[in-house]
């Protein structure tokens, strides 16, 4: 679990709350479910018509990376591929048949599957980096979807402070209406900025960090597997990628 993702929806929240207190304000007012729903349900499906079926399911999913972000270890794959291209070393390429079954991901699999079948390191690459490509457009294109939901909300917002503006224009003979129809009017732009700016922008952010992060494993992989196939040294390889790595990081 990411406990700093928790205490900063947690903190940016109690801010609000809090300062709408502090400033004497009913906390109750920022409740306003037209407005959400115009403001949620808006963005929603301003994202959801730009977006591919594919696309916006794949957004979803990896929503729970904020709170639960996968373990990109790269100092442990800069490690297992020193191994390798260490049992490479002693008992040829066809030795690492059996870490091939070993593998979790597709990617490393495949990496070494064509490493083992003696595929010229030059074609390896191509075929690999390739993979690479279409892997890093389905992953952004997935988490774009919450940096599009930064840019919707706040117009959103502005539309929800628009009908409510309308409201109120419409009963101006009847005070009563009024307090409602300005309170959905300001809360909007609040559900909207805040949104965006709270929510919305920031997890978008931190999507592209660790998509850009599980990118640099698999180039790790992709370098690596392509040095033992040129037969290069462990020990220059692991330079090299410890150095590959300080330059993305």
């Amino acid at each position: 679990m990411d406990k700093i993702s928790l205490i900063a929806i947690t903190l940016g929240l109690t801010a609000i709350i809090a300062g709408q207190a502090i400033e004497g304000g009913n906390i109750g007012s920022l409740m306003q479910l037209t407005a959400f729903m115009i403001v949620i349900g808006g963005t929603t499906s301003a994202v959801m018509l730009q977006s591919t079926p594919k696309q916006f399911m794949a957004g979803l999913r990896m929503l729970r990376w904020v709170f639960r972000p996968p373990n990109f270890d790269h100092d442990k794959m800069i490690r297992e591929v020193v191994n390798w291209s260490q049992a490479a070393r002693k008992g040829g390429l066809l030795s690492l048949e059996g870490t091939i079954a070993m593998q979790k991901d597709p990617f490393t699999k495949k990496a070494l599957q064509m490493l083992v079948d003696g595929t010229e390191p030059d074609t390896l690459r191509g075929v690999m980096e390739v993979e690479i490509g279409m892997f890093e457009h389905a992953r952004k294109q997935a988490a774009k979807i919450w940096e599009s939901a930064g840019g919707y909300a706040p117009t959103m917002g502005i539309l929800g402070a628009v009908l409510g503006l309308i409201h109120v224009m419409e009963n101006l003979s009847d005070p009563s209406k009024l307090g409602g129809g300005i309170a959905v009017a300001f809360v909007a732009t609040v559900y909207g900025v805040g949104s965006a700016n709270l929510f919305f922008l920031p997890m978008a952010n931190k999507l592209k960090h660790l998509v850009a992060s599980e990118l640099a494993m698999k180039e790790l992989v992709v370098e690596g597997v392509v040095a033992i196939a040129n037969g290069e040294n462990p020990r220059i390889i692991e330079s090299r990628l410890k150095g590959y790595l300080a330059m993305h990081e």
